[in-house]
């Protein structure tokens, strides 16, 4: 009875030791990786490495960890049925966190490819959401394999079953689809000002999968479907870049000279580009004779350039001021619409 308490007593020490050794190599391991090799790391020009060991520094304690607990059942006496469930557990524990590891490491080098690409971080998200979704399910695939589980069942029935929810959600696909398309080919960025036909107009607060936001000057949000969004026309006005041309329509009596008015526009343009907030010196702004004579006044156009689309407004109200008040100081008269109507008398009404 002493000597099989002993055996019991010894096997179970062995494994206990075996454990505790190899937790604490995994533990040695883990800060050797931790400051050595990531100070090593960082000064390496690429971030491969770095991406490399944040991924398995912590996973390695519980690869040493199952590993210990793997070799400390060659030293316990179980049943092997029992001992059959326990080897299994621990193959599991094994793929799983290897099948993590790999899905967290080619997700950081998307994302650093990405950022190096200058690829948007909503294209680089959704590479990362699916290399993970790849990855995990191979893992799947393989610990069911090695779990004994038949998988050719299972395959077919996810297949039915996911054709029908493609079928069902055919709408908010299209919409992510669309929203990939988006973010891939960059007619729109976050911060643009942009015009969609049927839509509106306004500021994009934000490039979704399933809708993209945009801010109006009312301060109201216009949620528009990805898929329409995609098929709209847009009119973006921060591409090729954000300066605008503006144009601002003035009319004059027939009576004036048409050398004095330009003379005096371009005097008013050119001192206001140096004062108007977002209204640009460099191009100058001109003055055009355009559209010309009207109906019952002698047209201008100033034309101008403002930092971007919003500007123009700032730039109309303050140029229509100055023009205003200069034309009263030279005796320029500002002309408004007049109809002269003739009034035909009718003969006497007819006698009753």
């Amino acid at each position: 009875m002493g000597e099989m308490l002993m055996d019991v007593f010894e096997q179970y020490f062995l494994a206990m030791l075996v454990l505790l050794v190899s937790v604490v190599i995994g533990l040695a391991i883990r800060q050797t990786m931790k400051y050595l090799l990531k100070r090593w790391a960082e000064r390496t020009e690429t971030k491969i490495d770095d991406i490399i060991i944040n991924a398995i520094k912590n996973p390695i304690i519980i690869w040493f960890l199952l590993a210990g607990i793997y070799g400390a059942l060659t030293f316990v006496s179980i049943p092997s049925d029992i001992l059959e469930y326990v080897e299994k557990g621990v193959l599991a524990l094994i793929i799983f966190s290897i099948t993590l590891t790999l899905a967290n490491i080619t997700s950081g080098l998307i994302k650093y490819y990405g950022t190096k690409l200058g690829v948007t971080l909503q294209v680089t998200g959704l590479g990362q959401f699916l290399a993970k979704a790849a990855i995990i399910s191979i893992g799947i695939v393989i610990l069911l394999a090695e779990l004994g589980i038949e998988i050719t069942p299972l395959i077919a029935s996810l297949g039915i079953g996911a054709l029908a929810v493609a079928l069902a959600l055919q709408d908010t696909l299209s919409n992510i689809f669309a929203g990939f398309y988006i973010l891939a080919d960059r007619p729109i960025r976050i911060g643009d000002y942009i015009m969609v036909e049927g839509a509106g107009e306004g500021y994009v607060i934000d490039v979704g999968w399933r809708s993209t936001k945009i801010r109006t000057l009312q301060n109201n949000v216009v949620i528009i479907p990805n898929k329409k969004l995609a098929e709209s026309v847009i009119t973006n006005y921060y591409l090729p870049d954000k300066p605008v041309s503006v144009l601002i329509n003035i009319g004059v009596s027939y009576k004036e000279d048409p050398e004095r008015v330009e003379k005096i526009l371009l005097e008013e343009a050119l001192k206001a580009s140096k004062e108007i907030p977002g209204m640009l010196e460099d191009p100058a702004p001109f003055v055009r004779f355009l559209p010309g004579p009207g109906e019952y006044s002698l047209n201008f156009t100033i034309i101008c350039r403002a930092r971007e689309f919003t500007d123009q407004y700032l730039i109309r109200h303050e140029m229509y001021k100055r023009i205003f008040k200069r034309f009263r100081e030279e005796g320029i008269e500002i002309p408004f619409p007049i109809r002269t109507v003739y009034l035909r008398e009718e003969g006497k009404k007819r006698r009753r």
